[in-house]
């Protein structure tokens, strides 16, 4: 009971998600563990972050270059850290200098970006990095990505040609409102079907990271295996300084 009263709020909002997920895992007949849930501290400081990590959770993301590079130090070797979003060629080297337990890269996008992580992670003598290939599903300007019809190329590049990254499947930033057509899962599941079938990748072992604070049950049940959850857990967010 002691404790239940010392758990703070970012601590409760965090199991109220996991029991979320887990519900709409069980609805797509699958198991709760078979759904990641990514923590996003974005503009949060890094006690909300250990409040998380006191809770029993190890998987969190950040978006900011400047801000992971910070915050990670500050925190436990054994998180798992995921990277989501556009990633600037130039700060590779210090992101992943910077953080040694760096799990995943959500947000390669283009050849370039992928060949400076793999040249990046040989020089640093680091072991291989999975990424996933972040797709524009929605096709908005605004939105990193790739199209969907340069999805199978840009997969095969890093699976044939980057040999110190670890192809994973794929992921995506949907429009805002998901509540009657979700298009965009749509298009990234389909997307899925054609990388399976071009690299010859068993489909139990890809990834799909879709669905975030507002629309993650309804991103699950359409077979996410990773959703990124940021307000629902940590509170609306601050942004005074908005840089990669």
């Amino acid at each position: 009971m002691a404790a239940a009263a010392a758990e703070g709020a970012a601590a409760k909002a965090l199991r109220a998600v996991l029991g979320r997920a887990a519900k709409a895992a069980e609805r797509s007949g699958r198991a709760a563990e078979a759904v990641r849930v990514v923590a996003v501290g974005k503009t949060k400081p890094v006690s909300m972050v250990r409040e998380l990590y006191d809770a029993g959770h190890r998987c969190f993301g950040e978006n900011y270059v400047q801000e992971f590079v910070t915050k990670a130090p500050q925190l436990p070797e054994d998180i798992r850290w995921h990277f989501i979003g556009h990633l600037q060629s130039n700060k590779v080297k210090s992101l992943l200098a910077a953080v040694p337990n760096l799990h995943m890269v959500e947000g390669v996008d283009n050849v370039k970006i992928a060949n400076h992580l793999d040249r990046a992670v040989s020089s640093l003598g680091r072991d291989p990095l999975k990424v996933l290939v972040q797709v524009n599903t929605s096709g908005e300007e605004s939105k990193s990505g790739i199209d969907p019809s340069r999805c199978v190329e840009l997969a095969k590049h890093v699976k044939l040609a980057c040999p110190h990254l670890i192809f994973s499947g794929l992921m995506t930033i949907g429009m805002k409102d998901y509540s009657s057509t979700p298009e965009n899962f749509k298009a990234l599941v389909n997307c899925k079907l054609e990388v399976c079938k071009a690299i010859d990748m068993p489909a139990e072992q890809f990834e799909l990271s879709m669905g975030m604070s507002g629309d993650f049950e309804q991103a699950i049940e359409m077979g996410s295996t990773s959703v990124r959850i940021g307000s629902t857990i940590f509170g609306p967010r601050e942004y005074p300084n908005k840089k990669n």
